[in-house]
């Protein structure tokens, strides 16, 4: 198949994925869309704890994409063991477990139930802009090393992804967080592919972001500010990937999941350009669940024009140089 492909061992029919947060908790989404035409999708972020997340509003949208900070809402640990895990093996395509928490052993702890329920890979929300403390694992590549190197060391059959924060483009930079994610110092080697730290990265999370109502003179959402998302990011994303990628994943041969404002297949096309081994999308499910579908089909028609048999031949393809720029 043209679209088929395989990240770190995890076998999808096609690169694209339903980012957390935005499918419900498990598989709600096939209520509007056939899932099974989908790669992979990814559960709502769990932590230990139940949460109600963040007060309303908590969801605006913006000339380019929306603001949001739920503030991680989910059912907790125990009811998610309880009343989704047994029904991932039913879902028709591909789970991935998504993790949040605020310490090193809230993630452990998190992680291991996942591990031991089966779950072929799990995501490392470390890069959550919306609640306090959310990016602190996700911007220190020695606080990140350590969570890595304690997880890993409970994920002996689930692999392990690392969603990594925008908001290290500066210092320390998104190479030296992706470094600390891939091989933390002083880990053993474990997991499926006998890794010493991520078997994948997901690049990036929202953006920190605020929006104000200038006539009443208060934010728009109700904690202040949120994490931007959608087609404003994209560019950001993109650059973040191709770092990523050149700086690091290239040399280890760690697949990247593009994620950051993908609503077309050309978005798709962008990441996959500059490094990315899939794609995650999530805004654009708020506007058209449906959109994904056109982006799988869109991506094997361009593969086709580029002269090519599979996607993979054009992971990490990008040139410099002067092309023709669409109008705006």
């Amino acid at each position: 198949m043209t679209l088929s492909t395989d990240i770190a061992g995890l076998k999808l029919d096609n690169p694209v994925i339903l980012a957390a947060g935005t499918a419900g908790t498990l598989d709600e989404m096939s209520d509007v869309v056939d899932i099974s035409r989908i790669g992979a999708i990814v559960t709502k972020s769990i932590t230990v704890e139940p949460r109600e997340g963040n007060a309303t509003w908590r969801i605006v949208p913006t000339d380019h994409g929306m603001i949001n900070a739920i503030g991680l809402a989910n059912v907790g640990l125990g009811a998610f063991m309880r009343d989704y895990a047994p029904r991932v093996k039913s879902v028709p395509t591909k789970v991935i477990g998504s993790i949040s928490e605020f310490s090193v052993d809230g993630f452990v702890t998190v992680a291991s139930a996942m591990n031991d329920a089966g779950f072929e890979a799990v995501e490392l929300n470390v890069s959550c802009p919306n609640v306090h403390h959310g990016c602190e694992f996700g911007s220190d590549p020695a606080m990140l090393a350590e969570l890595v190197r304690e997880v890993r060391a409970v994920t002996t059959t689930s692999r392990l992804f690392v969603k990594l924060s925008p908001v290290v483009m500066g210092v320390p930079g998104i190479v030296a967080v992706a470094k600390a994610a891939i091989e933390p110092a002083g880990s053993t080697p474990c997991g499926p592919n006998n890794k010493p730290g991520a078997d994948a990265l997901c690049i990036a999370n929202t953006v920190p972001a605020m929006s104000v109502d200038v006539e009443t003179r208060k934010t728009r959402i109700a904690r202040g500010s949120g994490g931007m998302s959608g087609p404003a990011v994209h560019p950001i994303a993109v650059k973040l990937v191709h770092d990523a990628y050149t700086g690091v994943c290239r040399d280890t041969k760690t697949p990247i999941i593009g994620i950051g404002g993908v609503s077309s297949w050309r978005d798709a096309a962008e990441f996959i350009l500059v490094g990315a081994t899939a794609v995650e999308m999530g805004t654009a499910l708020f506007i058209d669940p449906r959109s994904p579908l056109r982006v799988i089909d869109g991506l094997a028609s361009w593969v086709k024009r580029q002269g090519c048999t599979h996607y993979s031949q054009l992971i990490g393809t990008v040139k410099e140089g002067v092309t023709d720029v669409r109008p705006l």
